[in-house]
Protein backbone atom coordinates (compact mmCIF):
# COMPACT_ATOMS: atom_id res chain seq x y z
CA UNK A 1 0.00 0.00 0.00
CA UNK A 2 1.15 3.55 -0.77
CA UNK A 3 2.32 5.76 2.07
CA UNK A 4 0.39 8.97 2.64
CA UNK A 5 1.26 12.15 4.59
CA UNK A 6 -1.96 11.76 6.60
CA UNK A 7 -3.90 9.09 8.48
CA UNK A 8 -7.43 7.76 8.57
CA UNK A 9 -7.97 9.98 11.61
CA UNK A 10 -7.01 13.05 9.55
CA UNK A 11 -9.65 12.13 6.96
CA UNK A 12 -12.22 11.45 9.69
CA UNK A 13 -11.60 14.94 11.07
CA UNK A 14 -12.43 16.54 7.73
CA UNK A 15 -15.86 14.90 7.69
CA UNK A 16 -17.08 17.25 10.40
CA UNK A 17 -17.16 20.12 7.88
CA UNK A 18 -19.24 20.47 4.75
CA UNK A 19 -17.63 20.61 1.32
CA UNK A 20 -18.05 24.39 0.82
CA UNK A 21 -16.10 24.92 4.06
CA UNK A 22 -13.35 22.63 2.76
CA UNK A 23 -13.27 24.67 -0.46
CA UNK A 24 -12.96 27.88 1.57
CA UNK A 25 -10.00 26.41 3.44
CA UNK A 26 -8.32 25.34 0.20
CA UNK A 27 -8.52 28.95 -1.03
CA UNK A 28 -6.20 29.82 1.88
CA UNK A 29 -3.96 26.74 1.83
CA UNK A 30 -3.53 26.32 -1.95
CA UNK A 31 -4.80 29.57 -3.52
CA UNK A 32 -3.61 28.50 -6.97
CA UNK A 33 -6.30 25.80 -6.86
CA UNK A 34 -9.13 28.31 -6.37
CA UNK A 35 -10.54 27.93 -9.89
CA UNK A 36 -10.45 24.17 -10.36
CA UNK A 37 -10.44 20.80 -8.62
CA UNK A 38 -14.15 20.65 -7.76
CA UNK A 39 -17.44 19.75 -9.44
CA UNK A 40 -18.99 22.64 -11.36
CA UNK A 41 -22.44 21.26 -12.20
CA UNK A 42 -25.20 20.06 -9.86
CA UNK A 43 -25.26 16.50 -8.55
CA UNK A 44 -28.28 14.61 -7.24
CA UNK A 45 -27.72 13.48 -3.63
CA UNK A 46 -29.50 10.20 -2.90
CA UNK A 47 -29.78 11.29 0.74
CA UNK A 48 -29.01 15.01 1.25
CA UNK A 49 -29.09 14.47 5.03
CA UNK A 50 -26.03 12.20 5.12
CA UNK A 51 -22.81 13.69 6.54
CA UNK A 52 -19.85 14.48 4.28
CA UNK A 53 -17.62 11.70 3.00
CA UNK A 54 -13.83 11.88 2.67
CA UNK A 55 -11.44 9.24 1.40
CA UNK A 56 -9.01 8.07 -1.26
CA UNK A 57 -10.36 8.05 -4.80
CA UNK A 58 -11.09 4.79 -6.51
CA UNK A 59 -11.57 5.78 -10.14
CA UNK A 60 -13.31 4.03 -12.97
CA UNK A 61 -15.34 4.44 -16.14
CA UNK A 62 -18.57 2.87 -17.38
CA UNK A 63 -20.84 2.89 -20.42
CA UNK A 64 -24.48 1.87 -20.64
CA UNK A 65 -26.01 3.01 -23.94
CA UNK A 66 -24.93 -0.10 -25.88
CA UNK A 67 -23.55 -3.58 -25.15
CA UNK A 68 -19.85 -3.81 -24.42
CA UNK A 69 -19.16 -6.06 -27.38
CA UNK A 70 -17.19 -8.41 -25.11
CA UNK A 71 -17.99 -11.94 -24.07
CA UNK A 72 -20.00 -12.30 -20.86
CA UNK A 73 -16.98 -13.82 -19.14
CA UNK A 74 -14.85 -10.81 -20.06
CA UNK A 75 -17.45 -8.40 -18.69
CA UNK A 76 -17.63 -10.36 -15.45
CA UNK A 77 -13.83 -10.53 -15.12
CA UNK A 78 -13.55 -6.76 -15.53
CA UNK A 79 -16.25 -6.14 -12.93
CA UNK A 80 -14.60 -8.54 -10.48
CA UNK A 81 -11.29 -6.79 -11.11
CA UNK A 82 -13.02 -3.51 -10.28
CA UNK A 83 -14.19 -4.95 -6.95
CA UNK A 84 -10.64 -6.06 -6.15
CA UNK A 85 -9.37 -2.59 -7.01
CA UNK A 86 -11.88 -0.81 -4.76
CA UNK A 87 -11.12 -3.18 -1.87
CA UNK A 88 -7.34 -2.72 -2.12
CA UNK A 89 -6.99 0.39 0.05
CA UNK A 90 -5.17 1.23 3.26
CA UNK A 91 -7.60 4.06 4.09
CA UNK A 92 -11.33 4.72 3.55
CA UNK A 93 -12.29 5.31 -0.07
CA UNK A 94 -14.69 7.30 -2.22
CA UNK A 95 -15.56 5.94 -5.65
CA UNK A 96 -15.39 8.39 -8.56
CA UNK A 97 -17.03 6.79 -11.59
CA UNK A 98 -17.22 8.54 -14.97
CA UNK A 99 -20.00 7.62 -17.39
CA UNK A 100 -18.42 7.90 -20.84
CA UNK A 101 -21.63 7.76 -22.90
CA UNK A 102 -22.53 10.75 -25.09
CA UNK A 103 -25.59 11.10 -22.86
CA UNK A 104 -24.41 10.03 -19.39
CA UNK A 105 -27.00 8.26 -17.26
CA UNK A 106 -28.68 6.07 -19.89
CA UNK A 107 -28.24 3.15 -17.51
CA UNK A 108 -27.70 3.09 -13.74
CA UNK A 109 -24.67 1.27 -12.33
CA UNK A 110 -25.68 2.29 -8.80
CA UNK A 111 -28.65 0.97 -6.86
CA UNK A 112 -29.53 -1.41 -4.06
CA UNK A 113 -26.93 -4.07 -4.91
CA UNK A 114 -23.94 -1.96 -5.82
CA UNK A 115 -24.40 0.44 -2.91
CA UNK A 116 -24.36 -2.58 -0.58
CA UNK A 117 -21.39 -4.20 -2.35
CA UNK A 118 -19.26 -1.05 -2.32
CA UNK A 119 -20.10 -0.23 1.27
CA UNK A 120 -18.90 -3.74 2.16
CA UNK A 121 -15.73 -3.09 0.12
CA UNK A 122 -14.92 -0.12 2.37
CA UNK A 123 -16.17 2.78 0.25
CA UNK A 124 -18.12 5.61 1.87
CA UNK A 125 -19.94 6.66 -1.26
CA UNK A 126 -19.70 7.53 -4.93
CA UNK A 127 -19.42 10.66 -7.05
CA UNK A 128 -20.56 10.04 -10.63
CA UNK A 129 -21.93 11.85 -13.66
CA UNK A 130 -23.91 8.68 -14.35
CA UNK A 131 -27.25 7.53 -12.98
CA UNK A 132 -28.51 6.02 -9.73
CA UNK A 133 -31.73 4.19 -8.87
CA UNK A 134 -33.43 2.21 -6.04
CA UNK A 135 -33.50 5.36 -3.93
CA UNK A 136 -35.54 3.71 -1.16
CA UNK A 137 -33.36 0.59 -1.00
CA UNK A 138 -29.80 1.92 -0.90
CA UNK A 139 -27.25 0.75 1.67
CA UNK A 140 -27.70 2.85 4.84
CA UNK A 141 -25.09 5.57 5.22
CA UNK A 142 -23.66 5.09 1.72
CA UNK A 143 -23.79 8.42 -0.11
CA UNK A 144 -24.51 8.61 -3.83
CA UNK A 145 -23.94 11.88 -5.68
CA UNK A 146 -24.95 11.46 -9.29
CA UNK A 147 -25.75 13.23 -12.52
CA UNK A 148 -29.19 11.65 -12.90
CA UNK A 149 -31.79 9.26 -11.55
CA UNK A 150 -32.81 6.48 -13.95
CA UNK A 151 -34.95 3.32 -13.51
CA UNK A 152 -32.95 0.99 -15.79
CA UNK A 153 -29.55 -0.73 -15.96
CA UNK A 154 -29.63 -0.51 -19.77
CA UNK A 155 -26.33 -2.12 -20.90
CA UNK A 156 -24.20 -0.77 -18.07
CA UNK A 157 -20.70 -2.22 -17.92
CA UNK A 158 -17.27 -1.35 -16.57
CA UNK A 159 -14.87 0.02 -19.18
CA UNK A 160 -11.70 0.59 -17.14
CA UNK A 161 -10.48 1.47 -13.67
CA UNK A 162 -7.52 3.10 -11.94
CA UNK A 163 -7.14 5.81 -14.59
CA UNK A 164 -7.77 9.55 -14.44
CA UNK A 165 -11.42 10.50 -14.79
CA UNK A 166 -13.49 13.68 -15.00
CA UNK A 167 -16.87 14.09 -13.28
CA UNK A 168 -18.74 17.36 -13.79
CA UNK A 169 -15.52 19.25 -14.39
CA UNK A 170 -13.58 17.72 -11.50
CA UNK A 171 -10.44 15.87 -12.65
CA UNK A 172 -9.56 12.96 -10.35
CA UNK A 173 -6.65 10.51 -10.25
CA UNK A 174 -6.26 7.27 -8.34
CA UNK A 175 -5.54 7.93 -4.63
CA UNK A 176 -6.58 11.59 -4.75
CA UNK A 177 -8.33 12.68 -1.55
CA UNK A 178 -12.00 13.41 -2.23
CA UNK A 179 -14.35 15.34 0.04
CA UNK A 180 -18.03 15.37 -0.94
CA UNK A 181 -21.52 16.10 0.29
CA UNK A 182 -24.84 17.32 -1.12
CA UNK A 183 -23.13 20.46 -2.46
CA UNK A 184 -20.71 18.52 -4.68
CA UNK A 185 -17.14 17.26 -4.42
CA UNK A 186 -13.58 18.59 -4.28
CA UNK A 187 -10.07 17.13 -4.57
CA UNK A 188 -7.80 17.91 -1.60
CA UNK A 189 -4.06 17.83 -2.41
CA UNK A 190 -2.26 15.34 -0.17
CA UNK A 191 0.01 17.92 1.39
CA UNK A 192 -2.99 20.13 2.23
CA UNK A 193 -4.97 17.56 4.24
CA UNK A 194 -3.42 18.36 7.62
CA UNK A 195 -3.47 22.13 6.95
CA UNK A 196 -7.22 22.27 6.42
CA UNK A 197 -8.39 22.44 10.09
CA UNK A 198 -6.23 25.47 10.91
CA UNK A 199 -7.36 27.22 7.72
CA UNK A 200 -10.99 26.58 8.62
CA UNK A 201 -10.44 28.07 12.08
CA UNK A 202 -8.85 31.16 10.55
CA UNK A 203 -11.67 31.56 8.06
CA UNK A 204 -14.28 31.21 10.81
CA UNK A 205 -12.63 33.96 12.87
CA UNK A 206 -12.61 36.29 9.86
CA UNK A 207 -16.24 35.55 9.00
CA UNK A 208 -17.38 36.03 12.61
CA UNK A 209 -16.49 39.72 12.52
CA UNK A 210 -18.85 40.27 9.60
CA UNK A 211 -21.60 37.88 10.74
CA UNK A 212 -21.71 39.43 14.20
CA UNK A 213 -22.12 42.87 12.65
CA UNK A 214 -24.98 41.64 10.46
CA UNK A 215 -26.90 40.72 13.65
CA UNK A 216 -26.21 44.09 15.24
CA UNK A 217 -29.19 46.54 15.14
CA UNK A 218 -26.71 49.35 14.48
CA UNK A 219 -25.53 47.73 11.23
CA UNK A 220 -24.56 50.17 8.49
CA UNK A 221 -22.56 50.09 5.29
CA UNK A 222 -19.88 52.20 6.96
CA UNK A 223 -19.55 49.67 9.78
CA UNK A 224 -19.52 46.86 7.20
CA UNK A 225 -16.51 48.48 5.52
CA UNK A 226 -14.76 48.64 8.90
CA UNK A 227 -15.61 44.99 9.65
CA UNK A 228 -14.25 43.82 6.32
CA UNK A 229 -11.01 45.70 6.98
CA UNK A 230 -10.73 44.15 10.45
CA UNK A 231 -11.41 40.68 9.08
CA UNK A 232 -8.62 41.08 6.53
CA UNK A 233 -6.18 41.83 9.35
CA UNK A 234 -6.90 38.56 11.19
CA UNK A 235 -4.15 35.97 10.68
Amino acid sequence: MAEHPFTAEDLDLLRQWDTPTICNALELVVPQRRGHGFTVRPLVAADPGLPPICGLARTGAIRAAAPSGRAKEQDRALRLGWYDYVAAASLPTVVVLQDLDDTPGVGAFWGEVHSAVHKALGAQGVVTNGAIRDLDMLAPGFQLLAGAVNPSHAYVHVVAYGQEVTVHGMHVAHEDVIHADRHGAVVIPHDAVRKIPAAIELGARREKVILDLCKDPSFSVAKLREAIARADEIH
